[in-house]
């Protein structure tokens, strides 16, 4: 009974990732297509909007994150906690344990391999925003320093025409 499931289950990802798959297809065709087509247009003058604000737009990464990376890790977190609790409630699950902690293993790699790659990515990116945060506080503190140092520069001025303008009476 759980065997003739677990084929079900197969042959409906089977299904899902051909589905997934020409989704993908059909998307990459759709950019290529919006931008040979952007190309021929004349561009237009828009306001431009200020980086924080600014979207980049769709990219493959993108594309094969959410249609075939996010499924996978959550088909494999999902597999692997329903064999624990069907481990728990059912015996005979246990006397197949080989086959499917094998197929555990299976869809394990690739989404390891998915998981580290979005850790990898997310450390970029919080070094990136560290480095952009130091930058930008020392150029405040070298901001805030030139303005005083300039200040007091035309304090001295002030102050010098006004003893020459003393001097000249």
């Amino acid at each position: 009974m759980i065997l003739e499931w677990l084929i079900t289950l197969l042959e409906m990802l089977g299904i899902v990732s051909a589905s997934l798959g020409t989704i993908v297809v059909i998307m990459m065709l759709v950019a290529i297509v919006k931008k040979t087509v952007s190309k021929i247009k004349i561009p237009r003058r828009t306001k431009t909007m200020s980086k924080d604000t600014a979207s980049e737009g769709v990219t493959f990464n993108d594309i094969f994150m959410f249609m075939i990376a996010v499924p996978l890790v959550l088909l494999w977190v999902g597999f692997a906690g329903f064999v624990i609790h069907s481990g728990l409630q059912d015996d005979s699950v246990l006397e197949q344990i080989e086959g499917y902690t094998t197929l555990i293993a299976i869809l394990g790699g690739p989404a390891l391999l998915i998981i580290k790659d979005a850790l990898d990515v997310w450390k970029q990116e919080q070094a990136e925003k560290t480095a952009f945060y130091k930058m930008k506080a020392q150029s405040v503190i070298d901001y805030n320093a030139k303005a005083q140092e300039q200040a007091q520069m035309i304090e001295a001025k002030a102050q010098e025409q006004a003893h020459k303008m003393e001097s000249k009476k």
